[in-house]
């Protein structure tokens, strides 16, 4: 899951995508509203959700969140803010925000938060992923194959995941790259396919199916 975080305090902000990364998430980070404005434009890097600071500088947040509204931008958007007065609250909720956090917060509240509104825009109750004999539960971060537990990496599981969270479409290389990694993060050309492999080797190499041409997806296509 790719995340947008728009926070203007470096310690803040490096702290929260540190601690999302180590949870799996993928984090481009900005620190000011043109920069956030700018980064949800780009139609090549697709967002899941986005972490919305309101003092951001040269472009307030909920000026922001105000127009990716009027522009009919249904990305989800998490408030994170010090600014703790119920106007500020029912503003921000009734612009358009699905969630919004007073600062400080733990960051397992903010992840708890996070998946809380993929799974309403997901259309999702359950909060475990399944595919034939395969089970993930995002939030605690297991994987059991035949209700037997299987240990993978951190981007094993972020790769399974969306796989898993779209279990009838045809996922490409470039589509899991973009999703998988942010922002200066390093990928060799193949870390894709490495890491489908290490998968197919721990789960069976019927789990992962390659559509030639096209990408990858859960189980056999119907």
């Amino acid at each position: 899951m790719r995340l947008l975080l728009a926070e203007d305090d470096p310690l803040i902000g490096q702290g929260l995508q540190q601690g999302l990364r180590q949870e799996g998430f993928t984090v481009d980070w900005v620190t000011d509203g043109q920069a956030a404005l700018a980064a949800l434009a780009m139609k090549t890097v697709p967002y899941s959700l986005a972490l919305l600071d309101l003092s951001l500088p040269k472009l307030d947040g909920m000026t922001l969140l105000k127009n990716l509204r009027q522009d009919d931008n249904r990305l989800p958007v998490i408030i994170i803010t010090a600014r703790d007065a119920l106007p500020d609250r029912l503003l921000g909720l009734d612009m358009g925000a699905d969630d919004y956090l007073v600062k400080p917060f733990a960051l397992q509240e903010l992840i708890s938060r996070i998946r809380a509104v993929s799974r309403r825009h997901a259309g999702r109750a359950q909060t475990q992923l399944m595919a034939g004999s395969i089970r993930l539960d995002p939030t605690r971060h297991q994987l059991w194959l035949n209700d037997a537990e299987v240990s993978i990496s951190p981007k094993e599981f972020a790769l399974l995941r969306e796989l898993m969270q779209e279990p009838d479409a045809v996922v490409s290389r470039e589509q899991l790259e973009e999703r998988l990694y942010g922002w200066g993060e390093e990928i060799g050309s193949n870390a894709v396919e490495v890491h489908i492999s290490n998968l197919r080797k721990k789960l069976g190499s019927h789990v992962i199916q390659t559509v030639r041409g096209v990408g990858y997806c859960i189980g056999e296509r119907q």
